[in-house]
């Protein structure tokens, strides 16, 4: 099992992924960024594009897994860590398994789609993330604050229509 970065690079990747995490509430996506680390630099990054490109798995963890294997040029990221806002969800975290990533480090818990013990614990799965090391609960507030000020800005843009359904101003 590969050894967890020291806790001030930690910190420092993850304020990177919660700068991606902004750029997505700027663009009124759900606000996740992910940075993809390897020898100390950044291979890849990204930050939820779901709405953008109208694609359920442009998620940031799945963006930034990408741009680092076109960085790499290739599909294997041994020795790389991914970091991201939001505890994964059954898609990245497979993702980053099939990546071969040596870690993943999250911020917050995330309850609905929560891969790594909130709402499920994929990573019990034979060979889905062995080897990997996850470690989750860095940046949590930072995390999390960004999250409630989405949903605080849906619900005062939008508003609830009789039938149900929302409705934008």
């Amino acid at each position: 099992m590969p050894n967890l970065p020291e806790a001030d690079e930690i910190k420092r990747w993850m304020k990177l992924a919660i700068d991606e995490a902004r750029i997505a509430l700027g663009e009124k996506e759900v606000p996740v960024g992910s940075v993809v680390v390897s020898d100390g630099r950044i291979i890849g990054r990204g930050h939820n594009r779901v709405e953008a490109l109208k694609d359920p798995t442009a998620h940031a963890e799945m963006l930034a897994l990408t741009a680092a294997c076109q960085t790499v040029g290739d599909w294997r990221l041994n020795g790389a860590w991914l970091y991201t806002t939001l505890e994964p969800c059954p898609m990245c975290l497979g993702a980053a398994g099939l990546a071969r990533v040596d870690g993943i480090i999250y911020g917050a818990p995330e309850p609905r789609f929560g891969a790594c013990g909130s709402r499920a614990d994929l990573t019990k799965i034979e060979g889905l993330t062995q080897g990997i090391q996850i470690h989750g609960g860095v940046e949590v507030e930072a995390s999390q604050s960004l999250v409630q000020e989405f949903f605080q800005m849906l619900r005062r843009d939008a508003r609830v229509v009789e039938s149900g359904g929302l409705e934008n101003r």
